[in-house]
């Protein structure tokens, strides 16, 4: 099932395999029942003894005694605009020595906006993006040893299918040809002009995750030897990780209709928002090898079988896309809903009702990312194709939220 294709890279084979082995041990460390730290949460990656197999869970697992609840009533203030102008954004990943990288689904380009100043530059186009429907250049992330290879990887639809690749970003070459050619860590992944899902993250144990969406053909959802309607978890290589529930398979859960939306709370567990059909979106805590139920079910369910989501919204208030973890509470960007949502947690269930904010203020929310703190980056999507007239281009925000 895995589509990887070979490096023949010369003698940077020698490096990615003392790379590879290193990231294997330490994946299989974790996966041995490594708990994180402060405070007794699941183990990294959200992998646990008693959630390895492939059976549901139903509701989620109750929270830890340990764990306090995050207030019920939140805050959220728009500290400034950073940048603006912008086409398409779907992706954005904070470099470490300061700036945002953001990338653009219809034109297929990676752009590096300063976040002091909101300077814009062109990394480049990447090579083979066939932006069509919902399908182009989605999600980005940085290695887990940016630091010492600057590589960065994205996700992105292709003639032929939904891909992963990683690509040398060289800032001290000219605008527009930063970015060297891309390295096919995974293909196969099915695409369509609906649901090519997209979102990538590398997690606490280094592993890369992805969000792959059924591409509006149900029956791949619940076919765990099918990579869409999944969540997808792999070496910074392409291979499937150690610990994956499923022998020798990438798949990671399964049951999901469109997941664009990964993020880490601070016990290391994995939190997915997910598009629903006609009535539930939601908002899921992910255990390894567990069924969330799509297309049997939308929403929650009485059936243990399927995993039910922490939370869930009608479809016209949320249509989720990028999530984050801040403050106790996960940040949710609504498309359709135009709205940013906070669910305050409590371990691994919801501790108060949902709430909106920004409600119709900057139109269609695309992705939202961790800026330290109480701080949160907020991309915009009007320039999608299903924008509203007069809400103008799209930008970059810096919250406060609490």
């Amino acid at each position: 099932m895995n589509s990887r294709t070979a490096a023949s890279k010369g003698p940077l084979i020698v490096q990615r395999r003392v790379v590879k082995a290193v990231l294997a041990a330490a994946a299989l460390v974790v996966t041995a029942g490594c708990s994180s730290g402060g405070g007794g949460g699941a183990p990294i990656g959200g992998l646990s003894p008693s959630s390895s197999g492939g059976t549901g869970t139903g509701a989620s697992s109750a929270p830890r005694a340990t764990e306090t609840a995050a207030p019920a009533k939140g805050s959220v203030k728009v500290l400034r605009t950073v940048t603006e102008n912008l086409k398409s954004p779907w992706g954005l990943a904070p470099l470490p020595e300061g700036g945002l990288l953001v990338s653009s689904r219809d034109e297929g380009t990676i752009t590096r906006v300063d976040e002091k100043t909101g300077k814009k530059t062109e990394l480049g186009q990447v090579p083979g993006v066939a932006p069509a429907g919902e399908g182009g250049l989605l999600g980005i992330a940085l290695s887990p040893a940016y630091a010492s290879d600057h590589m960065i990887y994205a996700y992105f639809t292709t003639a032929s299918d939904n891909r992963i690749v990683r690509m040398l970003y060289d800032e001290k070459k000219p605008s527009g040809e930063q970015l060297g050619a891309p390295d096919t860590i995974f293909k196969g992944i099915p695409k369509g002009m609906i649901h090519n899902g997209g979102r990538i993250a590398f997690g606490p144990d280094r592993m890369l995750y992805a969000g792959a969406g059924e591409t509006g053909d149900r029956g791949q959802a619940q076919d765990t030897k099918a990579l869409g309607g999944k969540i997808l978890r792999m070496t910074p290589d392409g291979d499937p990780a150690p610990g994956n529930p499923f022998d020798n398979s990438v798949v990671y859960s399964y049951g999901h209709r469109n997941v664009q939306g990964l993020a880490w709370d601070d016990k290391q567990r994995l939190w997915a928002s997910e598009f629903g059909q006609d009535t539930w979106d939601e908002l899921n805590q992910i255990k390894p090898g567990d069924n969330y139920g799509w297309p049997v079910v939308e929403g929650r369910s009485d059936d243990p079988k399927y995993h039910n989501p922490v939370a869930q919204w009608h479809t016209d208030q949320a249509s989720p896309s990028g999530i984050a973890y801040a403050e106790g509470s996960i940040w949710m960007a609504g498309l359709r809903g135009q709205r940013l949502w906070r669910i305050p947690l409590k371990g691994t269930e919801a501790a108060a009702a949902q709430q909106a904010f920004l409600k119709g203020e900057y139109g269609r929310l695309r992705t939202v990312v961790q800026a330290g703190g109480d701080k949160l980056w907020l991309v915009t999507s009007e320039t999608d194709g299903r924008g509203s007239p007069g809400k103008g281009d799209d930008r970059i925000l810096e919250l406060e939220v609490k």
